[in-house]
């Protein structure tokens, strides 16, 4: 299982225990990706960390002082 962590800026787009699917961007050395409709974006990650699913679990919805961090989880990518 692989883990992910996005930042949502309003609540309640996303619950815990919802399946959401995943849209990939490209930046020149580094994806993002994002919570579909645009709900949530992760951070960039290196091309040698791409992630190859596309639809994941919401772990956790977590508000902190800078806003809202969802957490997704991924199936094992070696399958």
């Amino acid at each position: 299982m692989r883990q992910m962590e996005f930042k949502m800026e309003r609540p309640g787009l996303v619950q815990e225990g919802q399946t959401v699917t995943i849209s990939e961007g490209v930046l020149p050395s580094n994806y993002y990706y994002t919570i579909d409709p645009s709900l949530a974006m992760s951070g960039n990650i290196p091309f040698r960390e791409r992630l190859l699913q596309k639809s994941g679990k919401v772990l956790s919805v977590i508000e902190n002082e800078r806003g809202f961090y969802v957490t997704v989880e991924f199936e094992d990518e070696n399958k």
